[in-house]
């Protein structure tokens, strides 16, 4: 195994509550964390992340039970004490740490798997920490790799196919009933924060138009301008069914706006086009007696959560395509550190093996006062094929992968049997 330990320690909302993430959350932004860190002698390359759902300290150190307490006692402070921390906190190294990263960074570890925030997250990280030098070979080199494991993820499986938000699935229930959204025209009855989400998922499915109502004009006012659309009062929602195609109804009203029998009519006008309401509110805006009326599709909070629940379970399928992947990314990138802390046993035996070269062509030239430069050069070439065919199985032994022998044992098992750390210069 290489010499210096990859470490990531950390706190997510899986193991942490919010009450103490809140307290753990790297404000203020990155710098300064990432000046803090540095002055740790016994971290050699850190990086921090941090998030809603996580904070994480990732770095490579000689010293890896020092460094250990030092980003333990930087993560939690004050906030939690000693003997209650191991309650909330995970700690992986090499392999294992790797292999989280991997799982982060392609959303298997998200609190909606196959979300796509926090890769850009991890990239705005990365290049914090890269421009104030915290990260060298090593992590430069694990960090895009995780990047390139998340979008192997996203290209080999259907993870973030599916919708997962109350929003997202309202948008993917509209395309199914009018397969392309591209110049039809949306009314968005409410403004609050889910009106909102529909609104750019909408939007970025080509919605030519979006309309907004809401009980307070100016609020209205506020919401349409941000989407380029236009405002009305809620009195005016039963006339703009005629021109609109999807209405999404999300406001605190205590009871129905809007019934069938305000609906009904409009269908004459609109010569029975189809008319797709999504009421997201509770309690509900819509009379489900709507659903009723021919060519009118309502769909209420239930029923987009039973798409969420069939798509969590699609995703949780192509979830276990992605651990494979991530796995087998993992093992690359080991084998890549290992051929790391092989290269000095490398590098020296063949020195060794020149060094030795050298010494016995120089006896023999002494010998041979009369060879020429053609002659020379063909007694070069031949101890330079002997010496790779006596280095060949020794440096198979080294790189291939041993079921009984470490890395780490074969590399100290070549250099006692060849005398690398006692200065052998190739002389017998």
């Amino acid at each position: 195994m290489p010499a210096e330990t990859i470490l990531l320690l950390g706190v997510n909302h899986k193991t942490t509550p919010l009450a103490i993430r809140e307290k753990l959350s790297l404000g203020g932004g990155y710098e300064a964390h990432l000046a803090a860190l540095g002055q740790r002698s016994e971290l050699d390359e850190f990086f921090v992340l941090s998030t809603c759902n996580r904070v994480e300290l990732l770095c490579l150190s000689g010293q890896p039970e020092a460094a250990a307490a030092s980003l333990e006692d930087y993560l939690f402070g004050e906030a939690v004490a000693p003997g209650d921390r191991g309650r909330y906190l995970y700690r992986y190294h090499d392999a294992a740490a790797v292999e989280h990263l991997f799982f982060v960074a392609a959303s298997l570890d998200s609190m909606v798997v196959g979300e796509t925030q926090i890769l850009g997250q991890l990239k705005e990280a990365f290049r914090q920490a890269s421009e104030q030098h915290a990260t060298g070979l090593v992590l430069n080199r694990l960090l895009h790799k995780a990047f390139s494991v998340a979008k192997r993820v996203r290209t080999e499986t259907r993870i973030g196919a599916s919708a997962v938000s109350i929003s997202y699935a309202a948008v993917e229930l509209a395309r199914k009933i009018f397969g392309e959204l591209r110049g039809r025209k949306a009314m968005l009855i409410g403004a609050g924060e889910m009106a909102e989400l529909a609104a750019e998922h909408l939007l970025s499915q080509g919605i030519a138009q979006v309309v907004v109502a809401n009980r307070t004009l100016e609020r209205a006012v506020a919401l349409a301008r941000r989407f380029q659309g236009r405002a009305v009062g809620l009195a005016e929602v039963a006339q703009q069914l005629a021109e609109v195609d999807i209405i999404v109804s999300s406001t605190g009203a205590p009871g129905i706006i809007l019934s069938r029998d305000e609906v009904r009519p409009v269908m004459r006008q609109r010569r029975n086009r189809p008319l797709f309401f999504i009421d997201i509110a509770v309690p509900r805006d819509l009379d489900p007696a709507i659903n009723e009326i021919d060519n009118v599709y309502l769909y209420d909070i239930d029923d987009l959560q039973h798409v969420i629940e069939l798509n969590k379970a699609e995703r949780e399928q192509e979830a276990v395509k992605a651990r494979r992947i991530v796995e087998e990314e993992t093992l690359q990138f080991s084998r890549w550190r290992e051929g790391l802390a092989l290269n000095p046993t490398i590098a020296a035996l063949r020195r060794q093996a020149e060094t030795a070269c050298r010494l016995e062509l120089d006896k023999t030239l002494a010998r041979l006062p009369q060879i020429n430069a053609d002659q020379r050069q063909a007694l070069e070439r031949m101890l330079q094929s002997v010496s790779n065919r006596l280095l060949h199985h020794p440096l198979l032994y080294l790189k291939n992968d041993h079921p009984c022998v470490p890395a780490q044992d074969r590399i100290q098992q070549v250099r006692t049997i060849f005398r690398l750390d006692q200065g052998d210069d190739g002389e017998a």
